[in-house]
């Protein structure tokens, strides 16, 4: 019987058995090879501290208000964790046109050995894509969002800071943008280590070094033009708003949990005319509607990565065999996020 890696309490893993569902004509059922989890909006919830457990965004309000169903416990031992998966079709329906067996394809679900998925869910994958390229469709999803709201042109100079998945794409993202300049900052030495070998220009670790004020040294005294800001903290805002150009912009991707303390607007955001735009890829209308959808951003992100124009294979670190997926969830996600830059799971056998 398959296996799937669930949440059965807050902080908590299990690998637990399941049963595939009846399969329709127009789905497909895949052996999955590989698979990622998100290491953002996920963490909140397997942490318990995601908004959502308690109150819910309503799309009419543009707000959050009370669940009034409270939705039950989502330590139910049914939440399946996960994200991304790669994999190869084995099965397909009569009406699953334009699919067929052994194919390879990427899709959203739960880290499981196995997805009944529908054609409508699923990318198909030429020969030359990496897996790690795929399962870094979503990250890159809301790099993009951040880079065109942070509004990156030709001969820009740029910084970005935090260097997870999405950080780590958006760094690339902005060079293919044109920028002249990235610098990317992030305490975590191998996420470092990582962004420059894939091209930024400079790196800070900002536990040793005024990060803000080496973007000025940097640039002449001037500042960066455009900050893309993915760790949602407080000490990175700061950072961002002291390195920022004169009225330049800071794209706010991260999804920041209550600042406690430490933020002062008092200084270089008072002075220095700072736009701050916080962006979300999937919170639609875009900015940039009606010439930019979600769906435009979905596409373009396919586009450039399976055509290869951006690397992530060292971005999917460290690669965990699945049996021992509970236990690599809980240290790599949880306990000890800078062991990792994005977790990637193998199911070879």
């Amino acid at each position: 019987m398959p296996k799937h890696l669930v949440a059965v309490a807050p902080r908590t893993t299990a690998l637990k058995n399941y049963e595939d569902r009846e399969m329709r004509s127009d789905e497909v059922k895949i052996q999955i090879e590989y698979a990622s989890p998100k290491h953002g909006t996920e963490l909140a919830a397997f942490r318990g501290e995601s908004p959502h457990i308690a109150d819910h965004y309503d799309e009419e309000w543009h707000a959050f208000l009370p669940r009034e169903d409270k939705a039950g416990d989502p330590f139910d031992g049914h939440w399946v964790l996960g994200n991304q998966f790669v994999g190869t079709i084995v099965e397909a329906g009569s009406d699953a046109k334009g699919f067929s067996i052994g194919e390879r394809v990427c899709g959203y679900g739960g880290i499981a050995e196995t997805h009944i998925s529908s054609i409508n869910d699923l990318l198909k994958m030429p020969e030359s894509m990496s897996w790690q390229n795929a399962v870094c469709y979503d990250p890159a999803q809301f790099a993009l969002g951040g880079v065109r709201d942070g509004g990156v042109k030709l001969g820009d100079t740029v910084a970005v800071i935090g260097l997870g998945a999405i950080g780590q794409v958006a760094a690339q993202f902005a060079r293919l943008a044109g920028a002249s300049y990235v610098a990317v900052i992030d305490p975590i030495e191998k996420r470092r280590a990582c962004a420059l070998a894939a091209g930024a220009n400079a790196a800070f670790d900002p536990t040793a070094v005024d990060a803000g004020l080496e973007l000025k040294k940097a640039t002449g005294k001037r500042g960066v033009d455009v900050i893309i800001e993915t760790s949602a903290s407080e000490a990175a805002l700061q950072a961002a708003l002291r390195g920022l150009i004169f009225s330049g912009t800071i794209a706010f991707v991260g999804w920041a949990r209550p600042f406690r303390s430490g933020l002062d607007l008092g200084r270089e955001a008072h002075f220095n005319n700072a736009n701050i735009v916080f962006t979300r890829a999937v919170s639609t209308p875009l900015r940039e509607h009606p010439r930019w959808t979600f769906e435009r951003i979905c596409q373009t992100c396919w586009q450039i990565l399976s055509d290869g124009r951006i690397d992530c294979k060292d971005i999917i670190d460290p690669v965990i065999p699945f049996a021992n997926a509970a236990g690599a969830y809980e240290e790599y996600v949880d306990r000890h996020p800078d062991r990792s830059i994005k977790l990637g799971f193998s199911f070879e056998k």
